[in-house]
């Protein structure tokens, strides 16, 4: 059976380079975000490229409402249910001290809103099963940093949710994959100071599509934030409330 593919945030640059890849497999894809016209292009793109269908659907983390013709677009495919989670937004951790009420957008952004519309598709994916949750979290949810942890906050939280998730996923044959960037060439990360080693979106794509292939856990990208993160979350915490980044 094809596989197909709703992906969440699909106008993100690695959204982007992620369904290119889908494209080229054949897959049916339904790309969904807030920007309708760009959506629209980047649809009659994926077809030029391959894919089996494409349609561009509204999707709002903060609107449920939007959330059941999603799923049920999902449905109506006859293909293996898959769903990549892109979708996400950074608020600086200055805006978020001067106006507290910043932080519930993007806790809705990076966790609430995703891990609702994962739940709704639940029942489709576990009828359906061989299909694949991809779920993009972030290097900033492995430990709560002073330059950013309300962001982290909600990275924290979507990983923990994907973790819980991989394991009642277990026995149903629909495999979950964490996904965890470091500093990716993509509108979020713009402008910010003290980036370094960062990755462009195409290379960060392939990781997150050959991680999915493999059926891969946790996956670091580049994968030399493993090792980074693995140091970070060892500094005791005497020390590490001292260190200025």
């Amino acid at each position: 059976m094809s596989n197909a593919w709703l992906i969440l945030g699909a106008s993100s640059a690695m959204a982007r380079a992620f369904t290119r890849l889908a494209a080229a497999d054949g897959a049916h894809v339904i790309l969904a975000g807030r920007d309708a016209t760009d959506l629209t292009i980047l649809a009659r793109d994926a077809e030029m490229r391959g894919a089996a269908s494409a349609a561009a659907m509204p999707f709002d983390t903060r609107k449920p409402e939007s959330f059941t013709a999603l799923v049920t677009a999902l449905t109506a495919i006859d293909a293996t249910p898959n769903i990549a989670v892109f979708a996400g937004s950074m608020v600086s951790q200055a805006e978020v001290e001067a106006n507290p009420a910043a932080i519930a957008g993007m806790i809705s952004d990076n966790l609430t809103g995703p891990s609702q519309l994962l739940l709704m598709a639940l029942p489709d994916m576990i009828a359906r099963p061989g299909g694949a949750i991809v779920g993009v979290s972030s290097v900033s949810g492995d430990r709560g940093r002073a330059s950013n942890f309300g962001y982290g906050a909600g990275k924290a939280g979507f990983t923990a949710f994907l973790s819980g998730l991989r394991a009642r996923l277990s026995r149903s044959k629909v495999h979950v994959m964490t996904v965890k960037p470091g500093f990716v060439d993509t509108a979020m990360t713009w402008g910010l100071p003290g980036l370094f080693l960062v990755a462009s979106p195409d290379d960060a794509a392939k990781r997150i599509w050959r991680g999915a292939k493999r059926k891969r856990n946790v996956i670091y990208v580049p994968g030399f934030w493993w090792m980074i993160m693995t140091i970070i979350k060892h500094v005791p915490e005497f020390i590490f409330k001292k260190m200025k980044f």
